[in-house]
């Protein structure tokens, strides 16, 4: 989440009469994240929501998907914001030139250390979720898949030195090495794609919210529970493994959704692949953010670390074995 178009009060007000929820008093930008601008809001009935804008890197043909995704979830009782419509039904709005949306707020910390509690209920959390897609029919492509890391590569080009010396050379060479070995014959469903610790609220060790899912969709399924592998079981800046982080995501993963053999075997490339989205989209915020955005920057070389690991890690290491 972030701020980088600003709304103000009179814009505010106007957009809030498409609504029943009464006038706002208090708002406030939320400066996380990279993506959208983001406001929490209250209003004087006691609503409680998060506003947001979709900036120019989110296709507004996409926001359909998204939000028809998330209303599907929590129809299904899923711990997913709902996005509010307004008196006409509606949920997709314009405010100030961008296209925008009311969401439900829902309670819940997202934790910056979590522990294998934390990751077991998450990873569950991603299981249930995979049912619960199940029978929801839209496709979107994974734009940050294999065919997208390469054509991002090549928009960084040269600049990838002013990110750190060599990473050109490690991108081009992981490149090469996952398209000779991509496993794409696993089963596909629709996929979050993005579930970072800060993607998970919780209370305790109880799941209250799943969010952000500006990435969501069709692609290999358990590439999802990778991309969790490589956000939850490393030190922020990837010089440090957890394996019991490992053990429990997988097992809590297991509780609600099976994995296959060919799955399991698979996981270690696939954890390189998202190692290698991350770089590339950290790599190109990194080079491309404004410097008065009033965003944080995140270190493509996290992900340059993790991925290290991953290129000299057995299964059984992978598994936290």
């Amino acid at each position: 989440m972030a701020v980088f178009t600003p709304v103000s009060a009179e814009a505010l007000a106007d957009f809030l009469t498409r609504y029943d929820l009464g006038a706002a008093v208090t708002f406030k930008g939320i400066a996380e994240g990279i993506q959208n601008s983001n406001f929490m809001l209250d209003t004087d009935r006691g609503e409680r929501l998060f506003l947001t804008l979709y900036e120019d890197r989110v296709d507004a043909a996409d926001l359909p998907y998204f939000l028809a995704l998330t209303t599907h979830l929590a129809d299904k009782g899923l711990p997913v914001p709902r996005p509010v419509t307004d008196r006409g039904g509606r949920t997709l709005q314009m405010l100030c030139g961008r296209p925008a949306c009311l969401i439900e707020f829902v309670p819940g910390v997202s934790v910056g250390a979590p522990t294998p509690g934390d990751a077991f209920a998450a990873a569950a959390a991603m299981g249930a979720m995979h049912h619960a897609v199940a029978d929801f029919t839209p496709v979107r492509v994974n734009e940050h898949g294999p065919a997208g890391w390469r054509a991002l590569a090549a928009r960084i080009g040269d600049r990838f030195g002013a990110v750190a010396p060599g990473l050109a050379a490690i991108v081009d060479d992981e490149l090469g090495a996952l398209a000779a070995r991509w496993p794409d014959g696993l089963d596909r469903a629709t996929i979050h794609a993005d579930l970072f610790p800060d993607n998970v609220l919780l209370m305790g060790q109880r799941v209250t919210g799943l969010i952000d899912f500006y990435f969501a969709c069709t692609d290999l399924r358990a590439y999802d529970l990778a991309v969790m592998h490589t956000a939850w079981c490393f030190s922020g800046d990837g010089r440090r493994f957890d394996p019991a982080l490992a053990r429990a995501l997988v097992a809590g993963y297991r509780s609600t959704h099976q994995l296959t053999a060919a799955e399991v075997a698979a996981l270690p490339l696939l954890c390189r692949g998202a190692a290698l989205r991350f770089i590339l989209t950290r790599a190109f915020d990194w080079i491309t953010t404004p410097a008065d955005a009033l965003v944080t920057k995140k270190d493509p070389m996290a992900f340059a670390r993790r991925l290290a690991w991953y290129r000299s890690a057995t299964l059984a290491e992978v598994l936290g074995e």
